[in-house]
């Protein structure tokens, strides 16, 4: 992959997607979601800042691990505009998610220790259904597969 030179401070959605292995389509979502931002020419073509291409590794990092797109976009909003985001503000910003992303991974580890004991059965009053009930609190209130749907 080709490096862009200095000088060009601005890319086109076709480079950025070039650089960041990020699909157009994807850029443009993010765009719209408010993650990143652009300008647009005298011909109504993007332009974005070099500064996006750092910011998109941020989203799709943040992504890899599980990080809604809602939480990302609030970490974003605290860095300056016009500048690439730095390892301590990743530093900074991933500490915050820390604990959501260990209790995420005690969830998946209870998930897969009892995946055996019940996969999507809907009963909601097994003490074991780690799925659809964990430790059994919705068993207290009532008991069946009713809960699930009044639930959605």
């Amino acid at each position: 992959m080709s490096r862009i030179p200095e000088k060009i401070h601005e890319l086109t959605v076709g480079q950025l997607s070039a650089r960041s292995g990020a699909a157009v389509s994807a850029l443009h979502f993010y765009e719209a979601k408010g993650l990143i931002h652009s300008r647009r020419t005298s011909g109504n073509q993007r332009r974005y800042g070099r500064d996006t291409l750092r910011r998109v590794a941020f989203i799709r990092a943040a992504q890899r691990v599980g990080i809604p797109l809602a939480t990302i976009r609030e970490a974003l909003a605290e860095l300056p505009e016009e500048r690439t985001p730095t390892r301590e503000d990743w530093a900074r910003l991933s500490e915050a998610w820390r604990t959501e992303l260990d209790d995420r991974i005690a969830q998946l580890n209870r998930l897969r220790d009892h995946l055996t004991d019940c996969i999507g059965c809907g009963c909601l009053s097994l003490k074991s259904c780690v799925l659809s009930n964990p430790d059994d609190a919705l068993g207290e209130q009532q008991s069946g597969s009713r809960l699930m749907r009044e639930r959605r």
